[in-house]
């Protein structure tokens, strides 16, 4: 493969071009080999210096044909020896599967939850509670909506009476469910409805960005307390919403009292009343979950 000029062979060629005495050396002999000196006598450098830059053209080519080449040999050996997706393409083999995580789990159970694509409600898995009785942590992130219905509430509701930790959050963008950190599984409904295709994801950077988009849900999400369906579903009132308009705004719950007409006590106990329904520790943290769920 033909080389560049190195600048002390430039200097020299430039030297020679000039008439100056040369002595024979490496750069001497780098611009015999490229043809640009003869028996000491200066060659034209267009025709040279030509054949450089094809070289380094094929030189190129050569090198994109190898990449090429590697890349599907290295993509052939991973398909073989790097099988982290399982494609399943049934129902029953979803279903299986989830059971079987559960089952097999050993610390914790993570799930993002929009609906069951095969029925509009959550429903409570079997494999729960016995995964619950030996210690196994379960954190679960429900699209708002499901919360909406008495079906969804009160499953929901079932799996926190269980030992189940969970949140709402509006959007959720797919169902995902992570055991420990070891596997996880993705379903999603065909383009024709009626069936579910999941990818049961093992150890990999994948599974390591699946975990981390369970954790950004969680810390987004609101806490689900137990019970509270009535005040779940009434919220927000007009009242409700007056109050966020003033906490929004910064008065003080002297000037919060004094607007609404009732006392601080009065004001201090709606606000605990909505920070516990949100799952919000702080104020600041109630004007988010207030907001996330358009209550503002």
């Amino acid at each position: 493969m033909h080389e560049g000029l190195s600048p002390e062979a430039e200097k020299l060629y430039l030297a020679m071009l000039r008439g100056d005495a040369v002595e024979p050396g490496p750069a001497h002999e780098e611009l015999e080999r490229l043809g640009l000196i003869r028996n000491n006598d200066v060659r034209p450098p267009r025709s040279a210096l030509a054949a450089i830059a094809s070289g380094h053209e094929v030189a190129a080519v050569r090198a994109r044909e190898t990449a090429e080449l590697l890349a599907a040999a290295y993509a052939e050996h991973g398909a073989k020896e790097v099988d982290f997706v399982e494609v399943l393409k049934e129902a029953d083999e979803v279903i299986s599967a989830f059971e079987e995580m559960q089952s097999q789990a050993e610390s914790e159970i993570r799930a993002l939850d929009p609906g069951s694509y095969l029925s509009p409600q959550p429903e409570a898995s079997p494999a729960q509670p016995p995964a619950l009785a030996r210690g196994v942590a379960y954190r679960v992130v429900y699209e708002s909506a499901l919360l909406q219905t008495e079906r969804g509430f009160a499953s929901v509701q079932e799996s926190i009476a269980v030992g189940e930790q969970a949140r709402t959050f509006p959007g959720v963008p797919l169902k995902l469910v992570i055991a420990d950190s070891d596997r996880a599984l993705i379903a999603v409904p065909t383009v024709t409805g009626g069936n579910v295709v999941a990818l049961l994801i093992h150890p990999s950077v994948l599974l390591s960005a699946l975990i981390e988009l369970f954790e950004a849900f969680w810390r987004m999400a609101v806490s689900i307390t137990p019970g509270g369906q009535e005040d779940t579903q009434q919220e927000p009132t007009t009242a409700t919403r007056r109050l966020m308009a003033l906490l929004s705004a910064g008065l003080t719950d002297e000037s919060i009292a004094r607007e609404l007409g009732v006392s601080e006590r009065t004001v201090h106990r709606r606000v605990s009343r909505l920070q516990q329904l949100l799952g919000a520790q702080t104020r600041f943290q109630l004007g988010v979950q207030a907001s996330r769920r358009g209550w503002l």
